[in-house]
């Protein structure tokens, strides 16, 4: 199962911006948790457990995006408003997580939906196993009783894949989500080459992580996303890069490579 002290696992968020292969996949090492993919429709999702749950993984996937779909179809606007939606009482308990967070953080629902969909099967799978990394579109839910390293990969930053965060999930699951307006196929109305967003829910890190990269749109903005950052609740940390400047807010823990 592994013990305390650091695994060298590198993740990066890092996107082909022509086909969006997936090819920070290839950097990833682990040795001592079972790595499987599963993927439906849109959803790709690369999963690394102390046991091989591709089966349970799959099952868990198909019931939660036909909950998002079949509640698209009754309310369109759920998928494509860029505003916070009103609540619903009545929705699926993952809805009503993705309405609640992205609130918070004054966006859309559908800016939470990765780091949601990634921490709703790490819980079903963590029934069955005590480690899990899950990485959805470049955003993680980890909980593992080994510290976990993840390098942030930042475009055409001369800081990409300088900085590593050691992520300590022994205790409580870690959400680790990343938004940039550089690398990738997420929507972004700013400019950040990396917005990563650590705390104890991905449904508030992914949201958080595009609210704060929304208004970054030159170097000198780092400081008015670090505060933004530390007015939402529940946030553990956070790190902006644009250009050769990095911010920091929060608990983080992090080296270079």
């Amino acid at each position: 199962m592994g013990n305390k002290e650091d695994r060298n696992i590198y993740y990066q968020s890092k996107f082909d911006s022509g086909h969006c292969a997936r090819s920070y996949r290839d950097t990833i090492k682990s040795t001592d948790l079972i790595s499987f993919q599963v993927k439906v429709k849109e959803s790709d999702l690369l999963i690394q457990a102390a046991l091989l749950l591709q089966e349970e993984a799959l099952t868990s996937l198909k019931y939660y995006r036909t909950i998002l779909e079949n509640y698209i179809k009754e309310n369109p606007i759920f998928r494509t408003t860029l505003n916070p939606y009103p609540a619903d009482s009545n929705a699926h308990p993952i809805i009503r997580e993705m309405i609640e967070e992205s609130a918070r953080c004054n966006v859309g629902p559908m800016a939470s939906v990765a780091g949601c969909i990634a921490q709703y099967i790490a819980i079903d799978l963590l029934t069955k196993t005590d480690e899990i990394i899950i990485e959805n579109g470049g955003d993680l839910y980890i909980k593992s009783h080994s510290i976990r390293r993840v390098i942030i990969y930042a475009g055409f930053s001369p800081l990409s894949n300088k900085l590593y965060l050691k992520i300590n999930s022994s205790q409580q699951g870690v959400g680790v989500c990343t938004s940039s307006g550089t690398v990738g196929p997420s929507f972004s109305m700013g400019e950040a080459d990396a917005v990563t967003v650590l705390s104890y829910s991905a449904t508030l890190a992914d949201a958080a992580a595009t609210a704060i990269g929304n208004i970054v749109q030159t170097k000198e903005d780092i400081s008015s996303g670090l505060n933004l950052a530390e007015q939402i609740d529940g946030i553990l940390g956070t790190i902006i890069i644009k250009d050769d400047k990095i911010g920091m807010w929060g608990e983080i823990d992090y080296g270079f490579v």
